[in-house]
């Protein structure tokens, strides 16, 4: 594995991520839509997935345009999507392409910052629902696909304060620190049984939508953009870290 100044600082060969099919979720905008179009420019085809096919309609024509392999689009609510529809998406991904090379979790939301004693319910299961279940449930019936690639990659987002917890943070900590955790246990049980590997990446403070939600009066240009976090997104997704499993990774020193 590469040290984190290597990763940050990653060079990606132009045609690293040639041939390999790539599913992102929350293709639509902020990290997932730069990840893609970045995995589209190394050679991927891409799966754009998401709540809003206006978004992905958006980002499908920045990749075409770009002269990048045609992407397809897959309109999911991970709010709303059950086991049946996680089964639909494996049977469409097998028969269009055979397998999944990759598959990168960058849909979630931040819920409400507020003390966890006046937290609601239904926020606090909405996140959890979107940041882990889903999440969980999209992997689990992906596995079959993953695992016909000779080289399947599993990326989860996580978070600072999902390693040490801050106030005020609720559910959106909690979420992830649970997915801290099914990426270790999930990684423990793949090594040395199949290709499978799966990871996360804390991408830092980047000039996102939630970011300035959760940060309402931070200048923007005083972080990092989603463009200048790729590094660390393309290193997990291609075969330079092929022997990399179970790792929590920042894309940013802090």
């Amino acid at each position: 594995m590469l040290s984190a100044e290597q990763i940050i600082n990653y060079q990606a060969d132009a045609k690293l991520l040639q041939g390999r099919v790539i599913l992102v979720t929350g293709a639509g905008d902020g990290i997932g839509k730069t990840a893609a179009i970045t995995f589209a420019q190394a050679g991927a085809e891409l799966v754009l997935a998401g709540r809003t096919v206006a978004k992905l309609e958006q980002v499908y024509d920045e990749i075409v345009g770009a002269g990048y392999r045609q992407p397809t689009i897959y309109p999911i609510d991970l709010e709303g999507a059950t086991e049946q529809n996680y089964d639909e998406l494996a049977v469409n991904l097998e028969r269009q392409f055979g397998r999944l090379d990759g598959l990168l979790h960058n849909a979630g939301i931040l819920g409400q910052r507020t003390p966890l004693n006046n937290y609601p319910q239904n926020v606090w299961d909405k996140v959890l629902k979107v940041n882990v279940s889903a999440q969980f449930q999209m992997t689990q019936a992906l596995m079959p696909v993953l695992e016909k690639s000779d080289d399947g990659s599993v990326i989860l987002t996580t978070s600072s304060v999902g390693r040490v917890g801050r106030a005020f943070w609720g559910a959106y900590a909690v979420s992830k620190f649970a997915v801290e955790g099914l990426v270790q246990t999930w990684a423990s049980e793949l090594e040395d049984l199949c290709s499978v590997r799966i990871n996360c990446i804390n991408p830092g403070a980047t000039g996102t939508r939630m970011r300035a939600q959760a940060y309402p009066a931070e200048n923007p240009e005083s972080i990092a953009s989603t463009q200048d976090i790729m590094p660390a997104y393309l290193y997990l997704m291609g075969a330079d870290s092929k022997a990399v499993n179970g790792q929590s990774i920042d894309a940013q020193i802090k």
